[in-house]
């Protein structure tokens, strides 16, 4: 889907579908006002008669006399006084919803009359660029005959009364890059185990790294091993699969700022190595690289806006799986720190990967490490499918995340990192056990991390409730790049 501004006048404007935002209560905007009397009123009395005053809530039309588009639906944001983000973007999503099941090749958004409503346009056109791409991404490529029929418009115009200026204009660009971002993490996570290998992320890393003029370096699994990476190579010796340690580097910053690192877990599939995962929902353990997902998606975001920051992004990628060379409960590994690990459970395997990343990241002297994983299911039984679990060593590097997840409704929730849960991950045999038991299961596998991060802010994120949906909805969401890349704006401009 392509984005534009335009300044027209939305009832003379030829287009598949013009959308217009209305408000429950007060005077119309002046472009859903404009459409009404050029309409003869019909419009207004139609929208009194059909439409409700619940945000969210649709009214399409398909012709509508006296206006050149060829139909028009209206969304409902609810009352003046109750808009919030949370109701522009319900409203957003059901615009977007109904695009991708409908026919229209193009559409244009009357975005005017959101300002009416008291919304900072820049604003709302980047919510509304990444709300209406997500809703229309469609995943078809491993069909053997793909849905001929469009996931949407092809191409979507936001309609001002005036000409636009500097800020809409990089607002949409944003909005676009943050979509982009977004559709190649879904992409990577909805990819099964068999396409999407080690392997594959490292080449998807290399192309990104062609495509934006990055630099990537990609160590083999001998080239793990010289590096010293004991808990990583602990994790990959089960599997025939070609283990990887993806580097990838964005230098849109001054040359000697520190730059960010971003860890993302990439573990391509997890069926718990000797300690056996249940069979029911295994396979939706190919999900449990989608951290590795995000952090090659969020590059691909700040490479399209060329944000003047320095990023690293540090990808530790395997396969969990059993076989007579897979490590035992009981086994004792050497991490790259030289710390040492009694394996007391091999299904806790993201933190013994992501442990050697998080050491190797010291190497950068970061400003900031942020890794994202999908490591606990007690994450999930704590915060449900909503919110992913932030835990930190700094509250300002968490107070960054969490204001980013709420600007950028990619919401996050602190959990504490007090000491005394350190206490769960005492071992007899080595310096720590990989689990802690039952109790807080979130908070000590972000314990066992935070061993490994002492020399430098850090932050973890859990992403194992909100990196892909069950059911009937099953498939990657794309989260948290909203989050990740509203962050990294923010330190470009705070």
């Amino acid at each position: 889907m392509e984005f534009s501004i335009k300044a027209a006048l939305p009832e003379k404007l030829k287009t598949d579908c013009l959308i217009l935002a209305r408000f429950a209560d007060g005077e119309a905007g002046p472009q859903l006002a404009s459409v009404d009397t050029a309409s003869a009123g019909l419009l207004g009395k139609l929208i009194k008669r059909d439409l409700d005053d619940k945000a969210g809530s649709l009214l399409a039309l398909p012709t509508l006399p006296g206006i050149a588009a060829d139909r028009v639906l209206i969304v409902s944001l609810g009352k003046h006084a109750e808009l919030t983000d949370k109701t522009l973007r319900t409203a957003l999503t059901a615009v977007g919803k109904w695009l991708a099941s409908s026919k229209a090749k193009n559409a244009a958004f009357g975005a005017t009359d959101l300002v009416a409503g008291g919304l900072e346009l820049p604003t709302a056109l980047r919510t509304a660029t990444v709300l209406l791409a997500d809703a229309c991404y469609r995943f078809e490529a491993l069909r053997s005959k793909p849905d001929d029929k469009p996931a949407g418009p092809a191409r979507f115009e936001y309609l001002l009364q005036g000409k636009s200026d500097a800020a809409t204009r990089t607002a949409v660009e944003q909005g676009a890059a943050i979509a982009a971002g977004q559709a190649l993490a879904r992409d990577l996570g909805n990819l099964p185990a068999n396409y999407c290998t080690p392997s594959v992320l490292s080449d998807t890393a290399k192309s990104l790294a062609h495509e934006y003029k990055l630099k990537v370096q990609v160590f083999d699994r001998e080239g793990i091993e010289e590096l010293g990476m004991g808990s990583f190579l602990a994790v990959a010796q089960g599997t025939r699969e070609e283990p990887r340690f993806i580097v990838l580097e964005y230098k849109g910053g001054k040359a000697k700022a520190a730059p960010v690192v971003l860890v993302g877990k990439g573990i391509t599939f997890d069926s718990g190595g000797i300690s056996l995962k249940p069979g029911e929902g295994m396979d939706e353990m190919k999900f449990d690289m989608c951290g590795a997902a995000s952090v090659l998606g969020t590059f691909r975001a700040v490479a399209k806006m060329g944000l003047p920051i320095n990023l690293v992004g540090l990808i530790p990628a395997t396969e969990n799986l059993p076989s007579g060379t897979a490590v035992k409960p009981g086994d004792v590994v050497t991490s790259l720190s030289g710390q040492t690990i009694e394996i007391l459970n091999t299904d806790a395997e993201g933190r013994l990967i992501l442990c050697d990343a998080l050491t190797y990241a010291e190497r950068f002297k970061p400003a900031a490490v942020v890794d994202i994983a999908t490591l606990t299911g007690a994450c999930i039984i704590a915060l449900g499918h909503h919110t992913s679990g932030l835990l930190a060593n700094d509250d300002a590097l968490a107070a960054e995340l969490l204001t980013a997840g709420q600007k950028s409704g990619d919401r996050a929730w602190q959990l504490p990192l007090f000491d005394e849960y350190q206490e769960q991950l005492k071992s007899n045999f080595a310096d720590m056990a990989n689990i802690g038991g039952r109790p807080a299961g979130t908070i000590t596998a972000a314990c066992f991390l935070s061993r490994y991060a002492k020399a430098y802010k850090w932050a973890h994120l859990d992403i194992a409730g909100t990196a892909w949906k069950s059911g009937g909805e099953k498939g990657a969401t794309g989260r948290p790049v909203p989050l990740l890349t509203e962050f990294l704006l923010a330190r470009t401009t705070g």
